[in-house]
């Protein structure tokens, strides 16, 4: 991608920004019920980081907030249960997505439906986690 920067003289007026989403936090009420939910139903790994969960899906990593832990650095607001927003994609059909919420008995809230996101227009469903942050699963194909 190209952003316009501005630089020091001789500097071209564009300049690629290398950059990506590494990891977001979302925080839950209780562990156990938020690691079976992200681990069945989004095939997240669960791994430890100093103590503390985190879920990593694909190449990005959801960092999980909850009872018990203290983080040294959060928001001004810090994120709380049931207020995280998060778009996966999805890498096949989005019927086969609403098929596997269903096997994993997750209610779509609605879709599906035609959504910008990161690679143009996709298709989304719409659910939620155990707290009530919204998910969304967006397919391309």
């Amino acid at each position: 991608m190209v952003f316009p920067r501005k630089r020091s003289p001789g500097w071209p007026h564009y300049v690629a920004v290398l950059v990506r989403i590494d990891h977001i936090v979302i925080n839950v009420t209780d562990f156990a019920r938020s690691n079976a939910f992200y681990r069945d139903v989004l095939g997240a790994a669960l791994v430890e980081i100093d103590g503390r969960v985190a879920y990593r899906i694909g190449g990005q990593q959801l960092n999980v907030h909850g009872p018990g832990v203290s983080p040294a650095m959060v928001a001004r607001v810090p994120v709380a249960p049931g207020n995280s927003d998060v778009c996966f994609e999805w890498s096949g059909p989005i019927d086969d997505a609403v098929a596997h919420l269903e096997r994993q008995g997750v209610r779509v809230e609605a879709g599906p439906l035609r959504r910008g996101g990161a690679k143009g227009v996709g298709t989304s469903v719409y659910f939620r986690d155990p707290d009530g942050s919204l998910l969304e699963l967006i397919s391309y194909g």
